[in-house]
């Protein structure tokens, strides 16, 4: 196996010998083999990913706590996620600990490299895998306090913070959904995939919505749907949406799923909703669905409901129907 870019950069690099290592942000599956892990504390707030580091025996937390050596940031895609990763980084290190940033050229490490660049001295620039990695010491005079996460406000009424899905304004697929739901909808219902609320407030103006579970991985995101939605109805999971087991089954779900794997399109993720879904309903339960017009999620939907038709949406967007799953599988844990 070939040398990860974080292990190269820590060949002979002036690692603290005492201390905790933060390490921001990384995939479940990233090579950390270089620290030692008693002393890593990784700081990852998608459930998926999270949960993965907890498998591995990892001390993981959903956000930053305490005072650390050193840290290792692994690059968002958001340019103002990333400049908020690096100010919440510097607030739990002390002055001159070292920092790394590691991230993909497509992910915009360039960018963020330039930007560390025009504030403090950089070194240490290793190229590898159409990604870098780079080094820094954090300054004494809190020059990045100014790149702390500050709110967006996508819609009117509702807050998101940058890097979260759709954080500048309300996503077209999302507006057609709403506008295809029943004005009679009603029941137990859940969102899939929540994000910051918008849906799940368009939902909540039916009145026959007796409960509307708000499922979603990303935390930040879902800690903006808590301040958006305050309605008595509206209940809260931090969750990954395909393995979420309600304590029982819902009347309806509503869920424009994601459909890509970093930058790439994944229609198996989108399938891996609809799957779960269709574990999670009563058996007359129904599935609504917005999704891209390209992807093939028909054939998956037919597959496990007994009836499936196309209600709505743009020239975008397709707004899928699924009635009475047909087997009701139960999501994995």
């Amino acid at each position: 196996m070939s040398q990860s870019r974080i292990s190269l950069a820590l060949e002979g690099a002036e690692l603290p010998t005492e201390g905790t290592i933060l390490v921001f942000g990384p995939r479940g599956d990233a090579d950390l083999s270089a620290l030692a892990r008693e002393r890593v504390r990784i700081v990852q707030d998608f459930r998926p990913d999270h949960d993965a580091w907890q498998a591995r025996g990892f001390a993981v937390s959903d956000k930053p706590e305490g005072r650390h050596a050193a840290a290792i940031l692994f690059l968002p895609r958001a340019r103002a996620a990333a400049r908020a990763m690096v100010a919440a980084a510097a607030g739990h290190l002390a002055a001159g600990a070292p920092v790394w940033l590691d991230g993909q050229k497509t992910d915009g490490i360039d960018s963020a490299l330039k930007d560390v660049r025009a504030r403090v001295e950089v070194s240490d620039v290793i190229a590898k895998a159409h990604g870098k990695i780079f080094r820094f010491a954090v300054p004494s005079d809190g020059r990045f306090d100014d790149w702390a996460a500050r709110p967006t406000a996508p819609a009117p009424g509702f807050a998101a913070m940058p890097g979260v899905f759709s954080s500048e304004t309300v996503d077209k697929g999302s507006a057609a959904l709403a506008a295809a739901l029943p004005g009679d909808l009603h029941g137990v219902v859940a969102d899939l995939g929540a994000g910051w609320g918008w849906l799940s407030a368009e939902i909540l103006k039916r009145d026959g919505v007796r409960e509307l579970h708000l499922i979603e991985a990303d935390l930040t995101a879902l800690d903006c749907a808590r301040r958006n939605i305050t309605d008595p109805r509206a209940r809260f999971h931090w969750a990954d949406a395909t393995r979420f087991r309600p304590e029982r089954r819902f009347d309806v779900v509503v869920t424009n799923p994601p459909f890509h794997t970093e930058r790439a399109a994944d229609p198996a993720l989108g399938v891996a909703f609809i799957r779960a879904a269709a574990g999670m309903l009563t058996p007359s339960g129904q599935l609504w669905l917005v999704a891209n017009r390209h992807l093939p999620y028909e054939k998956a939907m037919e597959t496990l409901f007994r009836d499936v038709a196309e209600i709505g949406g743009t020239a975008g967007f397709k707004v899928l129907r699924a009635l009475r799953p047909a087997a009701a599988p139960r999501p994995a844990r």
